[in-house]
C-alpha cells in the first residue's frame, strides 16, 4: 500500500491511496472466510461453503471483491493516516476511484487535520503570582479568626450593627402562597438574608422594636416557574447581643490552641500561612502560564474541534447527573441556570480547551519536546495500576483502540506544560522576581526536588481518559488535567 497527502484549504487534506492487487487478493481470501462462516448454505457446514457458491450468492465474484475492499477500508484507512502521520479530526469522506472489478484499488480521502498554530513571543511570557510574604496584618486575621471561635454574645442595648446578633420573631404575609413564620430567630446582621432590606431595617434596632416592611420575595408557581411578588415583613427585636472576643493572651493561645504562648501560636500561623501562600502561588502560576499561552493563539480553533469538545461535556454532564439520579431540569433549577446559559458555559469552557490543547502542541513542536519509549512504557505501567490490571492488557487494548499514540501525545504536552511552568517569567503582585526554589513545596510542606511545581495529573488519567475518553480536552477549566482528543 502507498499514500500521499496533498493539502486542501481549511486545514482539509487529501489522502490518496493505492493498494496493489495482491493485497487485495488477501482482503478477498479474508472477507471469502469470514462470509463462508456467517452465510448458512443448504448442505453445507458453516466454514466449507465454497467460493464459487459464496460468489453466487452474492451477486458475483465482482460483488465478493467490492465486499473485501468495503472490508478492509477501516484498515487500509487507519494505515494511511499512520503513514502519512495526519491528524484527523473529523470522519473522513472515502472514494474507491478505481479497482473495484479489477486491478490495483486506488482510493481517495478527505478529511479534515487539526491545524498547527504558531505561538510568537512564547519564550518570553511574565505571569504574575501571589506573593509570598506573610505580613503581621494576615497572622493577626488568623488570630482574629481563632478569637470569633472562642467569643461570647452579650446582651447590649444600643442599636444593632454589622455583626451583631439579634433575637426576632418574624411573620410575612403575601398576596399569593403561604405566610412565613419564625419565632426567637437568631441572625446575624448584614449576614445577607434571603429577605431583601431585612439588613437594613435591622441596623440601628433596639429592643422591643417592631419593623415593618415590604420586600419582594420568590415564589414557586405552576409548572416549577419562580416569580417574585411582593410580601410584607412584621420583625419583634427581642434582644440585641454583641460578640466578644477574648484578648489574645497567652493563656488564651493555650486555653484555643496546643501552644502555651501567643507567640507560639502566631509562629505556627506564620508557617502554616507559608504554606498555604505557596500553594496559591504554585495554582496562580500553572492557570495564568497557561492563559498567556493560550493568548497566543492567533485565530479560533475549527468548529469540529469545539463542537465534539462540547458534546464529551454534555455526555459527561449527563452520566454525573445520572449517578446522581437527578435530570437535567433539576440540576438547572438547583443551580439557577437556563439551558441557553448553560450551554453557554459549556461552548466558552470547551473553546478555551480545545485552544490550550493546540497551543500545548505548538510549545511541544517548538521545543522539540518527545516521549521516549521508556517514559511511555511508564504511562502505560500507571495506567494499568489505576486500572487494576497488567501493562501489558492495557497496552494490548491501546494498540486495538489505536489509543496508544493519543497516550504518547497526552504526555507530551504534560512536559510542554511543565517547560511552560520552568521558562516563564514570575513576578509578584509588587513587581517583585520570584525565585522558583521558593515555589518547591507542596501541599503538605515538603520541599520538592526538581522541576517545576506541575501537578502530577498532567501526565495522569485514567486508561478511559488516555484512551480518548473526553475528546479534545486537553486542559479543563476544573481539573486541569490534559485529555487526548480522539483520532
Amino acid at each position: 500500500m502507498r499514500a500521499t497527502a496533498e493539502p486542501l484549504e481549511g486545514n482539509r487534506v487529501r489522502l490518496s491511496v493505492e493498494i496493489d492487487e495482491s493485497e487485495v487478493d488477501e482482503a478477498v481470501d479474508a472477507t471469502a472466510r469470514r462470509l463462508a462462516r456467517e452465510i448458512r448454505v443448504p448442505g453445507f457446514r458453516p466454514g466449507h461453503v465454497p467460493r464459487p457458491v459464496l460468489e453466487a450468492r452474492l451477486g458475483g465474484a465482482s460483488a465478493l471483491r467490492q465486499q473485501a475492499i468495503s472490508d478492509a477500508l477501516p484498515d487500509l484507512y487507519a494505515r494511511a493516516v499512520s503513514d502519512t502521520e495526519l491528524d484527523p479530526i473529523t470522519p473522513p469522506e472515502i472514494d474507491v476511484t478505481s479497482g473495484e472489478e479489477a486491478g490495483p484499488v486506488i482510493i481517495d480521502v478527505t478529511v479534515e487535520v487539526r491545524p498547527t498554530v504558531s505561538l510568537p513571543g512564547y519564550q518570553g511570557l511574565a505571569v504574575t503570582v501571589p506573593t509570598l510574604e506573610v505580613s503581621e496584618s494576615d497572622v493577626d486575621g488568623q488570630v482574629d479568626r481563632l478569637r470569633e471561635q472562642s467569643g461570647e454574645l452579650s446582651v447590649v442595648t444600643r442599636g444593632a450593627r454589622d455583626h451583631d446578633y439579634v433575637t426576632i420573631d418574624l411573620h410575612g404575609t403575601r398576596e399569593h402562597g403561604d405566610d412565613l413564620d419564625v419565632q426567637d430567630y437568631l441572625y446575624e446582621v448584614g449576614a445577607g438574608s434571603d429577605i431583601p432590606g431585612l439588613d437594613d431595617e435591622l441596623r440601628g434596632a433596639k429592643l422591643g422594636d417592631i419593623l415593618q416592611f415590604t420586600a419582594p420575595v420568590e415564589s414557586v408557581e405552576a409548572e416549577g416557574r419562580e416569580a417574585a411578588g411582593p410580601a410584607t415583613f412584621r420583625v419583634l427585636v427581642k434582644e440585641v447581643k454583641e460578640k466578644v472576643l477574648p484578648e489574645p493572651t497567652d493563656q488564651w493561645a493555650s486555653d484555643a490552641s496546643e501552644f502555651d504562648t501567643l507567640e507560639g501560636l502566631r509562629s505556627d500561623l506564620r508557617e502554616r500561612l507559608a504554606q498555604v501562600k505557596v500553594v496559591q502561588a504554585q495554582l496562580a502560576l500553572r492557570d495564568r502560564a497557561l492563559e498567556a499561552l493560550i493568548a497566543l493563539v492567533p485565530d479560533d480553533p475549527p468548529e469540529s474541534l469545539v463542537e465534539e469538545e462540547i458534546q464529551e461535556r454534555l455526555h459527561d454532564l449527563g452520566h454525573r447527573l445520572e449517578g446522581r439520579r437527578i435530570t437535567l431540569d433539576q440540576f438547572l433549577q438547583a443551580s439557577g441556570r437556563g439551558r441557553e446559559e448553560l450551554l453557554a458555559e459549556i461552548r466558552e469552557e470547551s473553546l478555551r480547551d480545545v485552544k490550550a490543547d493546540l497551543a500545548l502542541r505548538a510549545l511541544a513542536d517548538a521545543e522539540g519536546i518527545e516521549i521516549t519509549d521508556d517514559e511511555l512504557e511508564r504511562a502505560v505501567e500507571e495506567i494499568a495500576q489505576q486500572a487494576e490490571s497488567t501493562p501489558t492488557e492495557v497496552r494490548e487494548r491501546l494498540d486495538r483502540s489505536g489509543r496508544l499514540a493519543a497516550v504518547r501525545s497526552s504526555r507530551r504536552k504534560a512536559k510542554a506544560l511543565s517547560w511552560l511552568l520552568e521558562h516563564v517569567e514570575l513576578v509578584d503582585e509588587n513587581g517583585k522576581e520570584v525565585s522558583r526554589d521558593d515555589l518547591r513545596m507542596d501541599v503538605g510542606g515538603h520541599v520538592q526536588t526538581g522541576g517545576a511545581v506541575v501537578d502530577e495529573a498532567a501526565g495522569e488519567s485514567s486508561e478511559d481518559d488516555e484512551a480518548g475518553g473526553r475528546g479534545s480536552n486537553d486542559v479543563g477549566v476544573e481539573d486541569q488535567t490534559p485529555h487526548e482528543p480522539k483520532p
